[in-house]
Parts: structure tokens; sequence; C-alpha cells
């Protein structure tokens, strides 16, 4: 089994995204999740240690595929390990379905919904407001902009239009909440949900200063 202390080696501790605080938020709270919800668990702490491992750097050429580059990343540890392919391939479909937009592959097992559950989490309350402020920076973009008309009704910018937190947080965090798939999970992100939410009004109004 994957060791903490091992995954530490694995990820940079100084990447607000994807580093490895973010993986121990991720593995507390897929623990927590996955106790309730009667997961597997050694599936769900592997997963948890291995969703990121590989290609998750914001601005990396594989960062859209990191996924995917993570799951075969599992597959080689879990491997030297002694696991049956059965259980890799179980830890794999946890990785592999985790990201929020990949268009492909869906959780069908609970410990793959735990694993995303507990990964979208992450993006919700106060750590979700650090982190997404935190890529925007990295990105080099404005932590606050005003939407564009067209990117309110549809999601696409116009030409020349930066992508914001704030622009972020209407595309994907204010619909995370509703694609969550275990019942623990949504219990807790309601008040996250509503945080964040509550967040972005008060960042617009103190950036066009009307608080």
């Amino acid at each position: 089994m994957p060791t903490i202390e091992q995954a530490r080696a694995w990820y940079p501790e100084k990447d607000p995204i994807h580093g490895f605080d973010h993986i121990l938020r991720v593995y507390r709270m897929a623990d927590r999740i996955g106790t309730a919800e009667g997961a597997d668990m050694e599936i769900v702490h592997a997963a948890a240690l291995l969703h990121d491992v590989e290609g998750s750097m914001p601005g990396g050429e594989s960062r859209v595929s990191h996924h995917e580059f993570s799951a075969l990343y599992a597959g080689r540890v879990l491997e030297a390990e002694g696991w049956s392919a059965e259980r890799i391939a179980a830890v794999q479909h946890c990785i592999r379905a985790h990201r929020y937009r990949s268009g492909g592959e869906r959780p069908a097992t609970l410990e793959a919904k735990v694993i995303y559950d507990a990964d979208k989490l992450d993006v919700l309350g106060a750590i979700g407001a650090a982190r997404t402020i935190g890529y925007a920076v990295l990105a080099g973009e404005p932590i606050y902009a005003q939407p564009s008309e067209q990117f309110l009704r549809s999601g696409e910018k116009e030409p020349g239009e930066p992508h914001s937190a704030y622009h972020e947080h209407i595309f994907k965090l204010s619909k995370v909440k509703d694609s969550l798939h275990t019942a623990t999970a949504h219990a807790l992100a309601q008040e996250r949900h509503q945080y964040l939410e509550e967040f972005f009004i008060q960042l617009g109004a103190e950036t066009q200063g009307t608080r």
C-alpha cells in the first residue's frame, strides 16, 4: 500500500493547486466519505495518494490528460508492490474518472465516486477560493474581471477576454456541488458552496468599490 510519506516525494510542496497539501486534503476527505459510504478503503487510499501524480502542474502540456498519465503511473507503482491486476484496474479507474472536465470516463464504482467527490470538495469553500485564485495567478490571469454577456450566456469568452478566478467560479465551481455522487459529499458541499458564492459576490463588490 502506498504511504503518505511516499506520496510526499511524488508531489511539489509549493504548488498551490495540485501539490502535496491538496493530496493530503483529498486523502483525508476520501477517508471520511469512503468510511461513511462503506467503500473499499485500500482502493480509496491508494487512488487518493496517486490521483494527480503525473502531469497536473498548471500550464503543463500534459495537464489536460493528467488523469490518464497518473493512472499509468499508479499502475507501475502498484504492480511493483504486488497488487493484483483487478485491484490495480480499480485504482486506475478511480484516477481516470476523477477529472471534472475529462469528458470521458465517469465514476462507475463506489470507490471512484468517493475519489471524485473528495477531489471536487477541494474546489469549494475557503480552500476552493484560495486554489482558484492561486491558479489564476499562476496562469497570468486576473483574480477578478467582469465576465462578458456572451460568457455568462454560454461559457464562451469574447476575443481577448481574460479567464479570471471569477470566470472559473462561474464556469466550474458554481456547478460542482450538483455533480457529486455520494450523500456524504452532498451534505458537506452545501456550506462550502454557499461560502464560495458569497466570497465571489464580496470580491466583485470590493473590486468595483461598492462595498
